[in-house]
């Protein structure tokens, strides 16, 4: 699902996400949120329309993805009166950890939560700024899942359709302010 296109502040937030062809790499048209970051209306636009979504839900947990998803996550949490859990890169967390292991399409990567952030039974809402293939999602779903969480849904800035990401996802809901062009 994505946002409703006819909420004006979706064609704001689109026009702030700046395309930089070939980053990191030729053929890759990466999408720089940085710039939708020096806007401040449009970055509360993008913050409070996450939060009107998941205001009221009885999530417990917002479980941010590094890096981006540290920018997005923290606010939408405070808003919603839920707890912050970061998921990191190995070996960035102290103490005992947690890892889900995952593939991309040039090898493996891994993430990993601390023991004990998450109760069972906890209601979380992950969080990214962008939703690719769906693998760095689903790594995030099954560590949470692991955990005794339930994923209510998956939430991101930006989406990149033709990878076909939703597929990957396992019938789990994927929300998506904006898709990419």
């Amino acid at each position: 699902m994505s946002a409703c296109d006819k909420d004006p502040r979706i064609h704001d937030i689109s026009s702030s996400i700046r395309v930089v062809p070939d980053f990191p790499k030729p053929g890759i048209m990466f999408q720089d949120i940085t710039t939708l970051l020096l806007n401040p209306k449009v970055f509360k636009d993008v913050v409070n329309m996450f939060v009107e979504r998941y205001k009221g839900k009885n999530i417990s947990v917002v479980a941010g993805i590094e890096a981006r998803g540290f920018i997005f996550g923290p606010p939408i949490a405070l808003e919603i009166g839920a707890k912050f859990v970061p998921l990191r890169k190995p070996r960035k967390l102290p103490g005992e950890v947690i890892s889900e292991e995952y593939v991309l399409e040039y090898g493996t990567d891994c993430i990993e939560m601390h023991i004990g952030a998450v109760e069972p039974g906890e209601r979380a809402l992950i969080v990214d700024d962008l939703v690719a293939t769906g693998g760095t999602l689903c790594a995030a779903m099954k560590l949470l899942e692991r955990a005794g969480a339930e994923v209510v849904e998956c939430a991101c800035v930006i989406g990149l359709p033709e990878l076909k990401s939703r597929e990957q996802l396992n019938g789990k809901p994927l929300y998506v302010l904006v898709e990419s062009q």
